[in-house]
């Protein structure tokens, strides 16, 4: 009866061995497939963070030129004027 018991013992180790080895192998492939998309989700971040830079750049930029014509609109403008004409008084005959 010991040896049934042994070798029952040795086919339950080797059967929980296996199914843990399946479970590692799941989890490693998992762990791999997560790896993955964290790398690829700090590339994306990398180039979200560029493009903000760029268009707070050009944020900044047309803030400026906004500011640089609202001041040129309220400068008065000096225009010039055609000088007018001296009226010429016509002579009536009578």
């Amino acid at each position: 009866m010991t040896r049934k018991n042994t070798w029952a013992t040795l086919a339950v180790a080797v059967l929980s061995l296996s199914a843990t080895a399946c479970k590692d192998t799941k989890t490693l492939q998992e762990n791999e497939q997560l790896k993955a998309q964290v790398a690829e989700l700090q590339k994306e971040n990398g180039q979200l963070g560029n493009n903000l830079e760029t268009v707070t750049a050009a944020r900044d930029s047309l803030m400026r030129e906004n500011e640089e014509l609202k001041t040129e609109k309220a400068r008065p403008r000096k225009t010039k004027r055609p000088a007018q004409k001296p009226l010429r008084r016509k002579r009536r005959r009578r």
